[in-house]
């Protein structure tokens, strides 16, 4: 079966829908298609304590406002809910369960094989977002059969754990929160490879975006020295347990974890434990191996554009993180940046 649409969008999360949004509004012919079985799944399939750190005030896609306390912090099915919602309140043409091969272009067109039919397009939004595939260092194989490991891609709840101790390797936002989690019943150490930095989730009653929007932080873009330099800092991690649990000693820092032989991991600094589980907060990383383009990804394989607009005629990016701005690659960021392509589109014949 083949499809012909004006432009094809890749990838059917938050990023995605935003740029249907657009499209929609424009009277254009389009489509989107996702892997997942339903919309939100990215979202509905995370670990279930997951709440964001955004506000549902910075939480919400163009044209429609997430219901609820506008400064509380939503959960992971409550955003999964409302992209499904987003979805059919605007009649957003997805095709689920569509998984794409390759794209390529012939002849001034786009050609995109799927598991799920094919399809032509004049241009083509690669909308998968940075979360693609788990990372996994690869001398986790070398991890004992009888200690449980699992990635934060397939964590939970602390049910699916053996009994006894656990170490987190990663601190980023989701390591930080499932250490916390687990650290109720468990002895928790937690492997960091670089200095963390603790921001307030709330200054005076207001959330820390409400001052980032207030002093003009969440406009500044990757062209400006000031948002070149931010975009090389590791991100923060927002709200203080768990400074306050390390600082009681109910998690154990670990330096970079190094190596692994049997049940016995080694970090930085020489020092080894034993547990009876490992987390991976070890973060994703981009495959876009099935771009079959020139000149689309850098020698890295990460996408070559300038806020979403690549050299390729008709081909652009969105919901990478610093697309433009800090905001890119979250729900409350991305729809500037799709507003942005959707005048590009417009503009290219």
């Amino acid at each position: 079966m083949q499809h012909n649409v004006d432009v094809l969008v890749i990838g059917a999360g938050q990023a995605g829908l935003a740029m249907g949004y657009y499209l929609k509004q424009k009277n254009i012919l389009f489509a989107i298609v996702g892997k997942e079985d339903r919309i939100g799944d990215v979202w509905r399939n995370r670990y279930d304590s997951l709440v964001l750190f955004t506000p549902r005030w910075f939480s919400s896609l163009p044209g429609m406002a997430l219901m609820g306390d506008q400064n509380g912090y939503p959960t992971k099915d409550e955003i999964a809910d409302y992209l499904e919602d987003y979805a059919q309140k605007y009649e957003l043409p997805v095709h689920l369960n569509t998984e794409v091969i390759s794209l390529y272009k012939e002849n001034g067109t786009f050609k995109v094989t799927t598991n799920n039919g094919n399809y032509v397009a004049e241009k083509v939004v690669v909308a998968t977002g940075p979360f693609q595939k788990p990372y996994i260092p690869p001398f986790a194989d070398s991890l004992s059969d009888k200690v449980y490991q699992v990635h934060t891609s397939r964590y939970l709840n602390p049910s699916q754990l053996q009994e006894g101790s656990v170490l987190v390797v990663g601190a980023g936002n989701s390591g930080a929160q499932i250490a916390v989690e687990l650290s109720k019943n468990r002895e928790v150490y937690l492997s960091v490879g670089h200095k963390m930095k603790f921001f307030p989730l709330e200054i005076m009653g207001k959330s820390i975006f409400w001052w980032f929007k207030k002093l003009g932080l969440l406009n500044i873009n990757i062209n400006s020295p000031l948002g070149q330099f931010i975009s090389k800092q590791s991100d923060p991690i927002f709200g203080k347990e768990l400074k306050h649990l390390i600082k009681e000693g109910k998690i154990k820092i670990k330096p970079r974890t190094e190596s692994i032989s049997g049940d016995v991991i080694s970090f930085a600094d020489n020092s080894q434990i034993q547990v009876q589980n490992v987390i991976w907060a070890t973060g994703f990383y981009s495959d876009y191996s099935w771009i079959q383009i020139p000149n689309v990804l850098d020698h890295r394989g990460r996408p070559l554009h300038q806020r979403g607009v690549t050299s390729v005629k008709g081909l652009y990016f969105l919901g990478l993180p610093w697309q433009y701005r800090r905001g890119s690659a979250l729900i409350g960021g991305v729809g500037d940046d799709a507003e942005y392509l959707i005048n590009d589109i417009l503009k290219i014949k």
